[in-house]
């Protein structure tokens, strides 16, 4: 069975997955898109460093790649809204993580952020997952701990700022919030080498308290994050 969602690719299409009977559960897959998609567009994926990220971020969602490339997760009747959910969420970072990594840019823009913190002596813990309100599962880029000075820092890259990509973090901060400390911060760093950031994206992220960060502005948040 194909379902259409209402959530848009970088083509502007609604994403579809596909879900069948299976041992008594369902499998729900991609059918290969979102990997074939992007190494049509000439990302590629084979170094050992981005096919680690891969398998990081893939895992953060419970979600598998099969030998075929499809991303796929198993899925019970109980369970089957919130691994539906993970699938498409997983689908969503993994085209946000690579594309333009090839052949437009030299590396990812998630390795620059880790770059930058690494060498400003920032310290931090990638790619956390928390459980939010909802039940659902989020995953975070970036997790900077609480210092004597500073509260929980959460960081989210957005490789390409748009409104729906601000939307999209605005909502795992909703729902994941309140089960944090109740003064932790979330900050979302934009991705603006390639072009310039969209009034409308900053202001969608501020409307639900994420502090946007244009890259070309990460100097003035410096201090503190690394407090």
């Amino acid at each position: 069975m194909e379902i259409t969602t209402p959530f848009l690719d970088r083509h502007n299409d609604y994403l579809q997955i596909y879900t069948r009977r299976q041992n008594g559960g369902y499998l729900l897959t991609d059918d290969g898109y979102t990997i074939e998609d992007l190494v049509q567009s000439g990302c590629k994926l084979e170094s050992p460093k981005r096919q680690d990220l891969l398998k990081i971020t893939l895992a953060g969602f419970g979600v598998q790649r099969n030998s075929n490339g499809a991303l796929e997760i198993l899925a019970s009747n109980e369970s089957f809204a919130l691994k539906k959910h993970n699938l498409i969420q997983a689908m969503l970072a993994v085209n946000d993580l690579f594309y333009l990594a090839e052949p437009t840019t030299a590396s990812l823009f998630w390795e620059d952020v880790v770059s930058w913190l690494e060498s400003s002596d920032i310290r931090f813990t990638p790619k956390v997952k928390f459980t939010g309100k909802s039940g659902y599962d989020h995953l975070f880029d970036i997790v900077i701990p609480k210092s004597k000075k500073r509260p929980e820092r959460i960081l989210q890259t957005i490789n390409r700022p748009s409104r729906d990509a601000a939307e999209g973090v605005a909502f795992k901060w909703i729902d994941t919030k309140e089960v944090r400390p109740p003064d932790s911060r979330a900050y979302a760093l934009l991705n603006d080498q390639e072009e310039n950031v969209h009034p409308s994206v900053s202001e969608a992220l501020r409307n639900y308290d994420v502090m946007p960060v244009p890259w070309s502005e990460r100097e003035g948040v410096r201090p503190e994050l690394s407090e």
